[in-house]
């Protein structure tokens, strides 16, 4: 566990986690960080928490010591958000100090007792404030659906700092440098991909309340943004907040210049067309990246998908409908509500089609909006014609994009 000087009177603890399913479901294959925050005046604030302290009251006394901090100084708890990788700490801190009181909105209140069994509960409102002296004052923010119904803000007025939680964070652990203005360029890329798979996996279903929350944030006076999970803005906060607004629009439709290429294939009819395609994008001199359902995981796909501009989908028939692979990775992109994209689809059948027919119901069910090219499907292996018809789709294609990038 690190711990970080914040801004005067405010600390950072913050711990990578690795080799698990973030919300039992969703690979993180370069891990995330757990970040926890501590504001002290004459009283003094924990904001939300971080699960690695494991339950043993000695880790914590150490690792809150080694920063001058009392246990049993600590009169609140701050909760942001419900989800247990924030709050599963509460039962634990009970062993050491049991005098808190816990801050929180009214959706979360419920949470809190049902999940923990507490009761010194104080909810906060839009506005409310909590000082804790020495010119440390807390406001709260309520921003509800992101990506739970109880969250919030914590901005602390003195040193302009904003507590987001889960808003404005990024997958990715953290090495030697855990701020904006330390990281090289190619940390800042590898964090905004990481930001990107953070909001695809976890926050795009609720992107209507992200862009209230967007503009909750505008409206603050911000020097430092001190998300859950992820590194701290303080150089220039306002990039991530912009960036947060881009990855809203890459929800409904808009994306990188890029094209994705999503597909499956059983005995190899379909690869061959693959082929072909991938060809023609790189004469065309066209970014794209090249991802094999079941092969590559839901979490690399949804994000793929999510950033780019274009999507081309090569999935055969199997028993009358789609490929499997490849219609379990569009439903999962319909249930995070990702619509609007440019996209076109090709592939093989044998005795009978019926890809197209499942593709379409898919789409509609989720409600996803599409927006595709005229599908390509050929009987066995593409011929002559085929190919010809497949280029015309992907050309097709790279001209309606044009209109979806947002860089």
């Amino acid at each position: 566990m690190k711990k970080l000087n914040i801004a005067d009177g405010i600390h950072m603890l913050t711990v990578n986690v690795e080799n698990m399913l973030f919300e039992g479901m969703w690979e993180i294959a370069n891990g995330v960080t757990l970040n926890s925050y501590i504001v002290q005046g004459e009283k003094t604030a924990i904001i939300d928490g971080v699960i690695d302290w494991d339950g043993i009251p000695e880790n914590l006394y150490r690792e809150l010591g080694e920063i001058g901090v009392d246990p049993q100084s600590i009169d609140y708890l701050i909760v942001n958000h419900m989800e247990p990788d924030h709050s599963g700490w509460i039962s634990s801190f009970r062993s050491i100090k049991d005098d808190f009181t816990v801050i929180c909105t009214d959706k979360a209140a419920k949470m809190v007792s049902s999940f923990y069994g507490e009761d010194r509960i104080r909810v906060v409102k839009e506005g409310d404030t909590l000082d804790l002296g020495k010119g440390k004052v807390l406001r709260f923010h309520p921003v509800p659906n992101v990506h739970w119904p109880d969250t919030m803000y914590t901005y602390e007025l003195s040193t302009k700092t904003l507590f987001s939680c889960d808003m404005f964070g990024a997958f990715g652990r953290l090495g030697d440098h855990c701020f904006d203005d330390e990281m090289t360029p190619e940390e800042v890329d590898f964090y905004e991909f990481e930001g990107i798979r953070y909001y695809s996996n976890v926050m795009a279903t609720f992107t209507p309340s992200l862009r209230k929350a967007i503009q909750k944030a505008r409206e603050l006076d911000i020097r430092t943004i001190a998300p859950g999970h992820g590194p701290v803005y303080r150089k220039n906060p306002q990039k991530i907040i912009d960036d947060y607004f881009r990855f809203s629009q890459y929800a409904d439709g808009a994306g990188k210049n890029e094209v994705v290429l999503l597909w499956g294939t059983m005995y190899g009819m379909t690869a061959r067309a693959v082929d072909f395609v991938e060809r023609v994008l790189q004469r065309e001199g066209v970014r794209y990246r090249k991802l094999e359902m079941p092969q590559e995981s839901d979490s690399e796909m949804v994000a793929t998908v999510f950033q780019s501009a274009g999507v081309i989908i090569g999935a055969p028939t199997y028993e009358y409908k789609l490929f499997p692979p490849i219609a379990s990775a569009l439903n999962e992109l319909g249930r995070k509500k990702i619509t609007g994209k440019a996209a076109f689809r090709f592939g093989s059948y044998g005795w009978s089609g019926g890809a197209e027919k499942e593709l379409k119901e898919i789409v509609e069910r989720n409600n996803m909006k599409w927006d595709f090219i005229e599908s390509v499907e050929f009987e066995g292996a593409p011929k002559e014609e085929d190919f010809a018809r497949l280029e015309a789709g992907v050309l097709q294609l790279l001209e309606k994009m044009k209109e979806k990038v947002v860089d």
